[in-house]
């Protein structure tokens, strides 16, 4: 009958309108923060249980692999293969390095080999443009000529934790793998492939061939760091950026200085909840399926100077960047000169590691200046690098450390060096104090928030960790109403647009 058909057909389209959502969409990435990647998770955490056993070890990788790889396909499409390539190219470089023995030539001449294609690949697709456009700005290239590149989601990512695991071989710090579904595990582990932490092969690859132990522990503290990730990220950073900072960066010169200094703070804040809420989560999501990953935020602001914030800001690349560039750049063992060369090289590189952009240039030397300066300082005080004020001192630290990061993000929010001076420029003369009132009353969400942010962050560390204790103890029920509650709650307050993690574009 005709009713019946009817029915027929709109099952079939309510069907297909599912099959459309599993299928890559550039517009709608599959992010932690998506109902559609809380399905899927849940569908696959249920299969992942069922291949707990050590019996199962060998399929369970591949079906982690397999789920990573469709993770990645869902964000960047076709791109996956990509990924797949650099697998294999690091993969097979490692294994010829073990088999080259004693041969430092020849082993050399595998590790420049696979950098040379790590690298190139990073700089085709990260920097091709910005180059051809630095050469027309000089008039040596034609303004109208650049390519239709895509900008690849979490390249610089799963580029660099890889470089780590083939420098470490050449090292000698580790043993190449010999099964490459365990390699491609590791360079494709989903919680942590778009945007890190950025993982060490030699502390994680040991991990994947033992049997899953997932304690009530465990759960409750991977329970605890989902809910932080997702507070952090869709209650304060969205919420701030979308209501009161996107504005002020738009059009500051809308703006009384007062709202801009605010703007500058609300984006501090936001970067911070945005990044560390997906690590955050990536965390809580690896505990849960049995893997420790490791802290890539320590409360950065709470830093008593530049240096002290690179232990705590972004652990995992800046501790990379020490290892394998700042050594291998001669480190600290050289002249005080040389030395200060090889730390501001390192940041400039680490700012282009962000973006092609002389936004980011400027951001790295910034901080590559500051550290310097502190090394200097701290030399002319004979201070060691363990030394930490104490007091008003370690007060008046904290506040010149941030405020000193907070100039620097002018440059890293991406905006035109005309809007950064005309924010500075209102800042500094056209402030207006008294302004503070109305601001409260016209923004009285955003300044609970960022508030509320900001006094969370700067509670005591001890606060946070017994925090977790309490969860890692908590009951089962109680662990699992807590993350409907919390999910509820960004249901309700999210806008119609799903926000993206700020740092999925570097």
């Amino acid at each position: 009958s005709r009713g019946l058909r009817d029915v027929y057909k709109r099952q079939i389209h309510h069907l297909m309108s599912i099959i459309d959502q599993l299928l890559y969409i550039p517009t709608q990435p599959l992010l932690f923060n998506t109902g559609l990647f809380l399905f899927l998770f849940l569908a696959f955490i249920a299969g992942y249980t069922l291949l707990s056993s050590r019996r199962t070890t060998a399929l369970r990788l591949l079906y982690v692999t397999a789920f990573s790889y469709y993770f990645y396909y869902k964000n960047a499409g076709g791109w996956f293969l990509l990924l797949a390539l650099i697998t294999l190219v690091n993969f097979f470089a490692a294994l010829q390095m073990q088999k080259a023995g004693d041969d430092n030539r020849l082993r050399k001449r595998w590790l420049m080999g696979a950098l040379v294609f790590m690298l190139g690949q990073l700089a085709f697709f990260k920097y091709t443009n910005f180059a051809l456009g630095t050469l027309a700005s000089f008039g040596l290239f034609s303004p109208d000529v650049k390519l239709d590149l895509p900008m690849l989601i979490g390249i610089s990512f799963f580029t660099f934790q890889s470089m780590s695991y083939i420098i470490d071989v050449y090292r000698r710090q580790m043993e190449p793998t010999r099964s490459i579904t365990d390699f491609a595990f590791f360079v494709s582990f989903f919680p942590t492939l778009l945007a890190g932490p950025i993982l060490r092969a030699r502390t994680f690859l040991p991990q994947l061939r033992k049997p899953v132990v997932v304690t009530h522990e465990m759960m409750g503290v991977g329970t605890w760091f989902i809910i932080m990730g997702l507070f952090k990220k869709c209650i304060i950073s969205d919420y701030i950026s979308t209501n009161f900072v996107s504005r002020i960066f738009d059009n500051p010169a809308l703006y009384s200085g007062l709202e801009n200094l605010l703007g500058v703070y609300g984006y501090a804040l936001q970067l911070y909840c945005d990044f560390s809420g997906y690590s955050d989560m990536a965390i809580g999501i690896a505990l849960w399926m049995g893997f420790h990953i490791p802290a890539n935020f320590r409360a950065p602001y709470k830093s008593d100077s530049i240096t002290d914030f690179w232990r705590r800001w972004h652990i995992s690349l800046s501790t990379w960047l020490r290892d394998y560039l700042y050594i291998s750049l001669g480190g600290n063992r050289c002249s005080r000169w040389r030395m200060y060369f090889n730390q501001f090289m390192t940041m400039l590189l680490g700012g282009l590691w962000h973006g092609a952009s002389w936004n980011f240039v400027i951001w790295g030397s910034v901080h590559g200046v500051a550290l310097c300066a502190h090394k200097a300082w701290q030399k002319v005080l004979g201070h060691d690098k363990s030394y930490h004020p104490t007091g008003v001192r370690r007060i008046l630290a904290i506040v010149l450390t941030f405020h000193l990061v907070c100039f620097s993000w002018l440059f890293f929010a991406g905006s035109s060096f005309e809007a950064s001076a005309a924010m500075l420029t209102q800042i500094f003369t056209n402030f207006q104090p008294q302004l503070i009132t109305q601001f409260v009353s016209g923004y009285p969400e955003v300044t609970a928030l960022m508030l509320g942010g900001f006094v969370l962050h700067f509670l005591p560390s001890r606060w946070s960790e017994q925090a977790e204790k309490l969860m890692g103890r908590a009951p089962s029920i109680l662990m699992a109403l807590m993350l409907v509650v919390m999910i509820i709650w960004v249901i309700q307050v999210k806008g119609s647009e799903i926000q993206p993690f700020i740092y999925f574009k570097f």
